[in-house]
């Protein structure tokens, strides 16, 4: 059987604190473990031929969490960025971020426009980093938008389908294909809600730090054994 490369493959990378507690190691050294899994894997993807990889890095509820956590995220989030950004950069991929920049500090959002603006015009792929992310608010912001240039007069109701639509999203991204989410959790916690309209579930006990090359070649290997149909029927 020949391999099929999903094109966009989304990532919730979930299990970094059950990682450290496992090890009875502090929430943040299983943040930083991850971080290490990330690079890995963002650099790994691009060798594969996956054209877009997006991954959830810290979602809106995620304020909820003690603030000694979040400041440690953010800090790493800055030290993530500057240690993957120069490999990123050298195999010519795009870097693109989706999320509200409410409530993120300047050093972080001068880091995202840094990568973002150096980025801008490669062509070899395209990294998506989800940050102060919601599916909720990415639909209600994109709706809010249509609403504002139909009343403008930019656009008129029967302009709107479902691919307007997506360019009104933070991104203009095409469909996942493959959705991987770490830890042993079945949910898909409000993460490209539109973009996963059929995307190929895949869902695995291993613990984000944990996960590496030989992981995500089980996931492709899965992804590989799905019957995709988009609501036809397989021809025999």
């Amino acid at each position: 059987m020949n391999e099929v490369v999903p094109s966009h493959v989304a990532i919730i990378m979930d299990g970094n604190g059950r990682w450290a507690e496992k090890r009875k190691m502090k929430r943040t050294k299983g943040h930083q473990m991850g971080a290490k899994a990330l690079k890995r894997i963002s650099e790994y993807v691009y060798d594969k031929k996956i054209n877009v990889l997006s991954v959830f890095a810290f979602s809106t509820e995620n304020w909820k969490r003690d603030k000694e956590e979040v400041d440690y995220l953010m800090d790493l989030f800055l030290k993530s960025f500057k240690a993957n950004f120069d490999t990123i950069k050298q195999k010519g991929v795009k870097v693109v971020f989706s999320g509200i920049k409410d409530r993120l500090n300047d050093k972080v959002i001068k880091a995202m426009e840094k990568m973002s603006e150096e980025t801008k015009n490669n062509k070899n792929g395209i990294f998506n980093i989800c940050l102060n992310y919601g599916g909720q608010d990415e639909i209600t912001n994109a709706t809010k938008r249509i609403s504002k240039d139909v009343k403008d007069g930019v656009i008129s109701c029967d302009d709107i389908t479902p691919a307007l639509l997506n360019k009104y999203l933070f991104n203009d991204l095409p469909p996942i294909d493959l959705l991987i989410r770490t830890s042993g959790e079945y949910r898909i916690s409000n993460f490209m809600l539109w973009q996963m309209a059929y995307a190929e579930l895949y869902f695995t006990d291993t613990l984000w730090p944990d996960f590496d090359e030989k992981e995500m070649d089980k996931a492709l290997l899965a992804y590989n054994k799905r019957d995709r149909r988009f609501g036809g029927v397989t021809k025999k």
